[in-house]
């Protein structure tokens, strides 16, 4: 069984091992490959029996010229950088990764907000670039000390990285409402549901939970801004497509929303004519709410039983069935 990995830097730069998949067959590891659609990826991938992608794309062309591909695993929960209609079509079974990172993206997303209530790093800097020393004050402040104590959230999409999220939003005593298409009991627990022209319209945060669907496209955009309150703050650590960046930005500038925390943007990596590069406060990190070592392991695991699954006739998290 030959298998090839495509894209395995952001998976593994090193701190893991591949040797739980070098033990499944015959096994090759690029680095990176391509992000963008080329000849290169077939070549790449050759004879073998087995791809594993994380963001590299696998389209019909590819499959078309990889007569051997037989089943592609792919090193995350999307799998939209897959062609997986056609995979269907060529009995090529697609599997993710469906849970791996729930309690890390959910710390990712209200660390961003902690840093914007407070800008940790700005007045460390400050205190070792010697302010702290020479001031004349005993303690100084260099943007306003938001507490959140008290404080309304909307959380929309409360599926388990929502509920995560709603679960600290809890416990640092902020009510929560969320908005999603499916209510559960458990979400209950922890959240209000109600309709989101209202979870707009009373929320202090906005946390952006949601898969990205035609519905959720563009859902923070300038006509849904407008029914929030003044001084909101966004976070998203989710898809860069559910907003509509010049909106945002225009909004930041105006200072209808006061800060955001972005983790991801509409094309990846970030291009230098991104409006929100130059917006008000927006703070922009590079898509690694995913990227703690506990969690690439638990992808690295689960890719591996995936692989295993498939070789022993019962594949497993498969998404295109």
């Amino acid at each position: 069984m030959k298998i090839v990995v495509l894209d395995g830097y952001t998976e593994n730069p090193g701190d893991l091992s591949w040797e739980a998949l070098e033990a499944l067959g015959e096994l090759k590891v690029y680095d990176r490959v391509s992000y963008e659609e080329s000849p290169v990826i077939a070549e790449i991938i050759g004879d073998a029996d087995i791809a594993i992608t994380n963001k590299t794309p696998i389209s019909k062309a590819t499959m078309d010229a990889c007569p051997n591909l037989r089943a592609i695993a792919v090193l995350a929960t999307g799998y939209n950088v897959v062609d997986y209609a056609y995979a269907k079509e060529k009995g090529i079974p697609v599997m993710n990764v469906p849970t791996y990172g729930t309690q890390i993206v959910g710390q990712y997303a209200v660390g961003l907000l902690l840093e914007i209530c407070s800008h940790y790093q700005h007045h460390s800097d400050t205190v070792k670039a010697g302010k702290w020393e020479n001031n004349v004050d005993w303690c100084y402040w260099d943007f306003p000390m938001i507490e959140l104590y008290g404080k309304t959230a909307g959380i929309i999409g409360l599926g388990r990285i929502g509920r995560t999220t709603a679960g600290i939003l809890n416990a640092i005593g902020m009510k929560v409402l969320a908005y999603d298409s499916f209510e559960s009991e458990e979400g209950r627990k922890l959240a209000e549901y109600v309709e989101l022209d209202r979870l707009f319209a009373e929320s202090d945060v906005i946390f952006l939970h949601c898969p990205l669907f035609p519905a959720t496209e563009g859902i923070i955009n300038r006509e849904n801004i407008a029914k929030m309150k003044d001084g909101v703050i966004l976070i998203n650590n989710s898809r860069g497509q559910l907003v509509v960046e010049q909106d945002l930005a225009d909004a930041l500038n105006s200072g209808k929303v006061y800060a955001a925390g972005l983790d991801v943007v509409s094309t990846e990596p970030i291009k230098a004519d991104n409006p929100l590069l130059t917006a008000k406060n927006c703070l922009i990190t590079p898509h690694i709410s995913w990227a703690a070592q506990a969690a690439r392991q638990r992808i690295m695991d689960i890719t591996v039983a995936n692989v295993k699954s498939f070789i022993d006739g019962k594949a497993e998290n498969v998404v295109n069935k």
